[in-house]
Order: structure tokens, then C-alpha cells, then sequence
């Protein structure tokens, strides 16, 4: 059945996920570590040499609250303010779309209402949206602080499609990790994986209804599927 309503995840999925948050990561290491000598970057996942994320980095699928645990016996730190300074990070990082995401959304949006669900936080969440033009396009977007629980449990999404009014039945899970389609899974929604994040097809395809290269083959994949 076609969806619907579909849900995106965020970073990895609407944006690159190397592109957008190297260069972040680059810039939080700076401030919490200037003088470290890798510890932070290896809690973290990160090469800095490099500018990866390693397959298993907490920032990949974890909240900035999971990130900030990892750091702060490292830097010193409290969660709060490493949560605060990466919220701050966030808020300013001009993102990399992954397609041209405005005329993407407004051609899904023609089919079924769209939504965002992510383990950023809401503020800077709400300020990617913005950024991209694609405020008017998604009934909500709900972050790990928002109060409806944190990927890869069901809840955010179940939250989600109550605000869209959609039976959660019809509704897809649009994302690039596992904590995605995990999350979509024990929602009962279907799932489709993307390969614009870390993550490849072998993977992602044992939770996938569908794996496509990124978010612009969605409405073919769609159309393609029977009405009922």
C-alpha cells in the first residue's frame, strides 16, 4: 500500500551526513579539547586526521546528551554544558543537502504529509528545516528533547503520525542507520533505507521494506507501489 505520511530522519538522510558534521565535529573538539591529544576525537568515533566517522561513532545515531556522556569524563565537562556548546555548534552548521531537498518535499508533499524525526535537538532541528525552505512542508519536527523519547524506541514516531493523523500502519520510515529503521519497525511503519550516512546497502537491507541511493528516488519507489 502506498503510504500515508512519511517520516524523515535528519542528518544522514536529508543531509550528508560527512559533508555537514566533519567540519562541526572539527569545531567542537576546538572548544572542549584544544590541547588534547586524540582522547576526545577516539571517544567520540572521530578521525580527525582523516575528518571521518568511524562505522560505530556515537554521533552517527546517539542524541547530543548520549555525545555529551561520551566527552565529559574526557574534557572535564558537564553533559549539560557539552550539550549546550553543541547545540550552540548545530545551530550555526550550514548543512549539505543530500538532493534539492525543496523540490523533493514539495513533490512528496503532494502525496501525503511529511514529518521529521531526529536525535538532534529540537532547536537546531527547527533551524536545518528552516534553513532547507522546508518549514511549510512537514507538520512537526520532533527532536530527542522534545518529550517523546529517542530512537530507536517506537514512541517519537508513534507521536509523529498521531500528529499527522496517520495510521502508523500507513506510514513510512525514511532514514540511513538502524536506529531509523529499528525505530520505524517497532512502530509497526514500514521502512526505507537511504545510503547518504555511514551505513551500506548489507546493513540497512535486512530492515528495509527498500534501499535507495538517497531520498530523491522516494517518489518513484512510491508511485511504483500498488495504490491498495
Amino acid at each position: 500500500m502506498r503510504p500515508q505520511g512519511i517520516i524523515f530522519d535528519k542528518d544522514g538522510t536529508l543531509f550528508d551526513f560527512e559533508a555537514t558534521w566533519s567540519g562541526a565535529m572539527e569545531r567542537l573538539l576546538a572548544r572542549l579539547a584544544p590541547d588534547d591529544d586524540g582522547h576526545a576525537a577516539r571517544a567520540l568515533g572521530f578521525d580527525p586526521i582523516r575528518k571521518e566517522f568511524h562505522p560505530d561513532s556515537i554521533a552517527i545515531a546517539g542524541t547530543a546528551r548520549d555525545t555529551g556522556r561520551a566527552l565529559s569524563p574526557v574534557v572535564g565537562r558537564s553533559v549539560e554544558d557539552i550539550v549546550e556548546i553543541m547545540d550552540q555548534i548545530a545551530t550555526a552548521t550550514t548543512m549539505v543537502p543530500v538532493v534539492d531537498l525543496l523540490a523533493c518535499f514539495k513533490a512528496l508533499r503532494r502525496l501525503c504529509p511529511l514529518a521529521v524525526v531526529t536525535n538532534d535537538s529540537e532547536v537546531p532541528a527547527n533551524r536545518h528545516i528552516s534553513q532547507a525552505g522546508l518549514t511549510d512542508f512537514v507538520t512537526c519536527v520532533i527532536g530527542f528533547d522534545s518529550g517523546h523519547g529517542v530512537k530507536p524506541d517506537p514512541d517519537p514516531l508513534l507521536a509523529c503520525a498521531d500528529m499527522m493523523g496517520v495510521d502508523p500502519a500507513r506510514v513510512l520510515m525514511v532514514g540511513d542507520s538502524l536506529h531509523d529503521l529499528h525505530a520505524g519497525r517497532a512502530a509497526g511503519m514500514g521502512t526505507v533505507g537511504v545510503l547518504t550516512g555511514i551505513a551500506e546497502t548489507p546493513e540497512l537491507q535486512p530492515f528495509a521494506d527498500v534501499v535507495l541511493p538517497n531520498i530523491g528516488h522516494l517518489k518513484a519507489w512510491i508511485e511504483s507501489v500498488p495504490a491498495n
